[in-house]
């Protein structure tokens, strides 16, 4: 089992925060924290690297439309980079993924973004 780790590097159109270990009850307060810290230094265009992420309960679900709301009222975006299939049918089976954007790579995230320089 991964340990549960939250951390930020700069990407290329802003923020990415890479999450290791299982999205549960136990670890979403410490993502969701995080990000709001994030959001509330004044960033707009924010990426949340699910690569290394093995497990997402509904209060991981929580905490990203929880600041995903909190970016769009600001005008800004949050994309999401998610590989493993469990966890896409999380997020569709919920309908997440109708208002949180997935991609396959952080790098398509960035690409995909409003932020990316077209």
């Amino acid at each position: 089992m991964v340990e549960f780790s939250v951390t930020t590097r700069q990407g290329r159109v802003g923020p990415v925060i890479e999450v290791a270990g299982d999205l549960d009850m136990a670890s979403a307060p410490t993502l969701r924290d995080r990000l709001l810290e994030v959001v509330e230094t004044g960033a707009r265009t924010v990426v949340v690297d699910l690569t290394q992420v093995g497990f997402v309960d509904s209060s991981g679900l929580g905490a990203l439309v929880l600041v995903y709301k909190n970016l769009r009222e600001r005008d800004g975006w949050l994309g999401l980079a998610v590989v493993r299939q469990s966890i896409r049918n999380v997020f569709s089976i919920t309908s997440v993924d109708r208002v949180i954007p997935l991609f396959g790579t952080v790098r398509d995230a960035e690409d995909g973004s409003p932020a990316a320089v077209r």
